[in-house]
C-alpha cells in the first residue's frame, strides 16, 4: 500500500478481505480502507451504500478522497465505541439501547431511493435479496460444514435432503421483497459516535424481507442475549411498526430467516479457518447452534427440518469447536 505508514495506525479488521488504518494528522483522524481483492464491493460499492444512508440522515462513513487504482478509500473515522463494546461493558439496562437500535432499523427500513451514483460517477441499484440467493447463502452450510464432520458418501446425501428442505422453507417466506436489509445488522457494525447512533460494514446491503435485520440483531451469534431481552426487543419493533405488519407474517418469516442465516454463518466461520485461515470464529458455532434450536422449535414449518438436525448433528458435533 502507498501511503505513509507513519501516519497510520492498524486497527482490528472483520472476516472480509479489507484492512483498516486510522490516520491522524494534528488533530483530524479518518479511516484508511485497503482492499486488493473484491474491490469493487469492499470500496465502490461500500462507499455507494453509505452514500445513499447518509442521503437518509443516517450516520455512516463519508467519502474523503479515493484512490480506486491503489486499493484505497479514505473516510470518516466514527471512532472506536462499538454498540458490542458498550453492551459488553454493561450490567444492565441493555434494553434501552437495543430499543434506540430499533428506531434507527426502521429509520432504515423507510429508505426507498435505491440507487446512487459511486465514485465513478457510474450508477449502483442495491440489488434485490432473492429465494436463489438466500439458497446461496444457506447453502454454505452444506459446502464447507457438512464436509467438515462428515464423509464424503454421507455429505453427498446429507445435503441432498437439506436443500430440499431450505428451499421449502424458502417456499414459505410470507413478506415481499420490499425493504432495505442492510444482511449484517448486529451490534458489532453499530457504533455510536457524538451522541448518535451509526452503522457500517454496509457493502452488502439489499432489498429484501423486513425480518431479516431483525433476526441478525436479536439473534446474533457473537453477543449473547437472554430469551427474555430477545422477546423485549421483537416485541418492542412490533409495537414501534403498529399498523404496518401482518404479526403472523412477520414472525413466520423472522423465525425461517433466522434459522437460515445461522447455518449460513455456521458455513462461513469453517470456510474462515479452512480458506483464510481465521480460526477465531470457531468458537461462536456452538451459540450459532443454540439459536438455530431457539427458533427451529417455535415454528411448525420448521419441524421437519428440526427432526433432520437432530437425526444427523448431534450435541457432541454441535458443541465441536466452542470453547
Amino acid at each position: 500500500m502507498i501511503l505513509e505508514k507513519k501516519k497510520l495506525t492498524k486497527i482490528t479488521g472483520d472476516a472480509s478481505f479489507r484492512q483498516f488504518y486510522r490516520k491522524k494528522l494534528n488533530s483530524k483522524s479518518s479511516i484508511i480502507v485497503y482492499a486488493n481483492k473484491e474491490k469493487v464491493k469492499n470500496l465502490l460499492i461500500y462507499d455507494a451504500v453509505n452514500k445513499l444512508l447518509i442521503k437518509n440522515k443516517i450516520l455512516a462513513p463519508k467519502l474523503y478522497k479515493e484512490n480506486f487504482s491503489k486499493n484505497y478509500i479514505e473516510v470518516t473515522d466514527l471512532g472506536e465505541n462499538t454498540v458490542f463494546d458498550i453492551l459488553n461493558n454493561r450490567k444492565k439496562n441493555n434494553f434501552k439501547i437495543f430499543k434506540e437500535i430499533i428506531l434507527l432499523l426502521r429509520k432504515i427500513q423507510k429508505i426507498k431511493k435505491i440507487r446512487v451514483k459511486n465514485f465513478k460517477k457510474k450508477n449502483y441499484k442495491i440489488p434485490n435479496y432473492t429465494n436463489n440467493l438466500l439458497l446461496k447463502e444457506a447453502k454454505l452450510f452444506c459446502d464447507w460444514y457438512v464436509p467438515s464432520i462428515m464423509s464424503k458418501k454421507k455429505t453427498k446425501l446429507i445435503n441432498r435432503e437439506l436443500i430440499k428442505k431450505i428451499k421449502f422453507l424458502l417456499s414459505k417466506l410470507k413478506q415481499k421483497n420490499d425493504t432495505f436489509v442492510h444482511r449484517d445488522f448486529h451490534v458489532s457494525n453499530l457504533m455510536i459516535f457524538k451522541n448518535r447512533y451509526g452503522v457500517i460494514d454496509n457493502q452488502d446491503a439489499v432489498v429484501g424481507n423486513r425480518s431479516y435485520d431483525l433476526a441478525s440483531l436479536i439473534d446474533d451469534v457473537r453477543f449473547k442475549t437472554p430469551t427474555k431481552l430477545k422477546k423485549k426487543v421483537f416485541e418492542f419493533y412490533v409495537n414501534v411498526n403498529k399498523g404496518e405488519l401482518n404479526l403472523r407474517k412477520f414472525k413466520n418469516d423472522f423465525d425461517i430467516l433466522s434459522v437460515l442465516r445461522n447455518l449460513k454463518i455456521i458455513g462461513i466461520f469453517i470456510r474462515l479457518a479452512k480458506r483464510d485461515k481465521k480460526y477465531n470464529y470457531l468458537k461462536f458455532i456452538p451459540y450459532t447452534w443454540k439459536l438455530i434450536e431457539l427458533r427451529i422449535s417455535d415454528n411448525f414449518l420448521l419441524g421437519d427440518l428440526k427432526n433432520f438436525l437432530d437425526k444427523n448433528f448431534s450435541r457432541k458435533i454441535r458443541n465441536k469447536n466452542g470453547n
